[in-house]
């Protein structure tokens, strides 16, 4: 069903197709509380691995030892995990 403008939006997950707002309404699919502590405890992983990645790529005898792929790879992964973080 379409909403009217001034009609309250549902807590719902969104997708945009074009200008088209799709909302796929969550009451009673997930439990809130529990998907915030799950998302919280994610981040924390992605903080942690992003600290070491950083601790790791800011050593000078590491990146004067270790192979280019090497380097690079540790480079990629903290890429990713701080776009996971963003």
């Amino acid at each position: 069903r379409f909403l009217e403008a001034d009609e309250a939006v549902p807590a719902a997950a969104t997708a945009l197709a074009g200008d088209l707002e799709i909302l796929v309404p969550l009451a009673g699919l997930i439990d809130r509380d529990a998907e915030l502590a799950r998302l919280a405890r994610e981040l924390g992983r992605i903080e942690g691995e992003v600290k070491r990645l950083r601790g790791k790529l800011d050593n000078p005898g590491f990146v004067a030892k270790a192979p280019a792929e090497v380097v690079e790879r540790e480079r990629e992964k903290l890429a990713a995990q701080e776009q996971a973080q963003a």
